[in-house]
Formats: C-alpha cells, sequence, structure tokens
C-alpha cells in the first residue's frame, strides 16, 4: 500500500510567519508553523513532519506530492554531497537550514518513498489542501491566534500525532487512489516561479554548479547586467574556474504571471548594492520535470555616479 501526501510551506513576507503542512485526506493531517521563516523552510519541514508522522508505517511506500523543486533537489539531489563535506556548501559556507535537514537525513533512514513535483496553484486537491493549511498556519502566526494542527496521521492503527488536535472519530485509511489531474496550464503559476527565481539568486546555490544546474532549462541563456552573455557551459566553466557569479540583491516583484501553457514570466527590481538597481526578467518554461529557467535579463535602472 502507498501513502499519497502533498507537503507546502508558506512564509507572509519571506521571511515572515510562516507554516508547513502535510495532507492526506481530510482526516489525516498536520501544521504548524513559526513567528519568523522562509517558504523553504516551510516546505521542508512539512516533509520531515510527513516522514515523523508515518514514522510506525516503515514498510509502506510513502509517495509525497511537493510544488517545491528546492525541497525535493535538497533531499534527493544534494544532501549526499553535503553530507561528504560536513554539511558543507561547495564554497565551504554551511548549508542553509542546516538543523532542519540534519533532521530529515535522518527521518528518511530505512523508509521507503518517491518525489513527485506538481505545479503549486494549479487546482491539484491535496496540494490545494496542504497550502491552505500551511497559509493558515503562517497566519496564525501572524495574527497571534489558535493554531488548527490537524489530527495528525490516525489511520488504522495509528495513534494521533502528540502535536495534534481534533483528530477524527473514526480513522480513515491512506489514500490510495491516483491523485486528480491538475487544472490547465492557464492557471496561475506566480509563487511557483517565485520560489523557484529566490533559489536561483541564492548566494549559496550559485556557488555549485551541481546545485544550480538544477534551476537551467538546457537551452538557457542569460544578458547580464555588465552586457555578458552566459548560457549553461558558461557558467559551469565560470564555477569550475573558482569563480563567483555576479551577486544579488533583495528582490521587489513587478509581475509575476503565464505568458502560455509553458512559458512563465517574472519581472522584478533588484537591489544589489547601495548604489545600484537592477531591472531582471526571467522566462521560465515548463518541462517534464518542472519549470526551468530559459531565459533571464538584468538591465541597470540606475547605477553609481
Amino acid at each position: 500500500m502507498t501513502i499519497i501526501a502533498a507537503a507546502d510551506g508558506s512564509a507572509l513576507g519571506n521571511p515572515g510567519p510562516a507554516g508547513w503542512a502535510w495532507y492526506v485526506d481530510k482526516n489525516n493531517w498536520a501544521a504548524g508553523g513559526w513567528d519568523h521563516g522562509t517558504n523553504n523552510m516551510g516546505e521542508l519541514q512539512a516533509v520531515l513532519e510527513l516522514f515523523r508522522a508515518t514514522a510506525a508505517y516503515p514498510e509502506e511506500d510513502l509517495k509525497i506530492l511537493c510544488d517545491s523543486q528546492y525541497a525535493i533537489n535538497c533531499i534527493t539531489k544534494w544532501m549526499p554531497g553535503w553530507k561528504k563535506r560536513g554539511w558543507k556548501k561547495a564554497d565551504g559556507k554551511p548549508v542553509s537550514n542546516q538543523d532542519i535537514l540534519l533532521e530529515l537525513d535522518e527521518a528518511i533512514k530505512g523508509r521507503k518513498y518517491t518525489f513527485e513535483w506538481v505545479k503549486g496553484h494549479a487546482g491539484h486537491d491535496l496540494n490545494e489542501a496542504a497550502d491552505d493549511h500551511a497559509r493558515a498556519a503562517a497566519t496564525a502566526h501572524q495574527q497571534g491566534t489558535a493554531l488548527d494542527a490537524g489530527p495528525g496521521y490516525t489511520a488504522a492503527g495509528a495513534a494521533p500525532q502528540p502535536q495534534a488536535a481534533g483528530a477524527a472519530e473514526e480513522p480513515a485509511a491512506p489514500v490510495t487512489e491516483p491523485t486528480p489531474t491538475p487544472a490547465p496550464a492557464t492557471t496561475d503559476v506566480a509563487a511557483t516561479i517565485y520560489e523557484l527565481e529566490l533559489g536561483f539568486l541564492d548566494p549559496q546555490i550559485r556557488s555549485s554548479f551541481n546545485e544550480l544546474k538544477d534551476f537551467l532549462h538546457p537551452g538557457y541563456q542569460e544578458v547580464t547586467r555588465t552586457g555578458g552573455l552566459l548560457d549553461v557551459s558558461s557558467i559551469r566553466a565560470h564555477l569550475d574556474a573558482g569563480q563567483q557569479l555576479l551577486p544579488t540583491g533583495e528582490i521587489q516583484v513587478l509581475t509575476a504571471r503565464e505568458v502560455d501553457s509553458r512559458m512563465a514570466l517574472l519581472a522584478y527590481r533588484m537591489k544589489v548594492e547601495a548604489y545600484t538597481v537592477l531591472v531582471v526578467s526571467s522566462w521560465w518554461q515548463l518541462t517534464g520535470d518542472g519549470f526551468k529557467l530559459r531565459f533571464r535579463q538584468e538591465t541597470a535602472e540606475t547605477t553609481a555616479g
């Protein structure tokens, strides 16, 4: 039997009041959060709490539906390399969210699991439910109101989790049927490409080609703020030579929208240094492995005089 669950995170302000949630069905879900956290923290914590909640069923396959490519990549691709380097990135700096990742590394031992990327905010029932509960948890922390932590995993023979409240009287069996088909591609994907862009801009991810390449389309091209041209091979050569990519900074989103069924645009201002503001356009293309960055251009709006 396979336990199918969605895991999601939410942050109001990113960073700001944050929440996490996993969801199997209305009788099997949990949520929590912090007064201050990030979306990526929420995504990872949701997966961690799902493993903890189902720990009494190590013989069951666990299928995790996740709209965060960052969380999926952390667990399925990047963690082995980080562990070999003592939980440090390729540049020697500590891994972000290391405390959660260390607990995840322990929680997944001996478990049978797979991840499936699902398009966020696209009408997928389990993903939407997890997102709603994660956002509600973040809102509760923002407003200082009571948090509904959910019943936990109460499927046949399983006791409610310690953090849970309000468990259903009649426990339900795990969902084993195929999950619903996502809504048409015209659905808003702003949150998905925003999260991916933040991952692409993360200085630690940008220091390692093995991690950065997971965000890039094979045909990726970039026009840099200095007028340079980059593609996947030149980025790899740059990083392999020990050189750093151009620095990034805080962003102010101008627009995030689908252009057609397979392409989405994120445009924003980015303050890099005290006297420089860039206008950036990033084009994300939907592939079989989720959204990948296809084209990006930076233009200096203001520079030091």
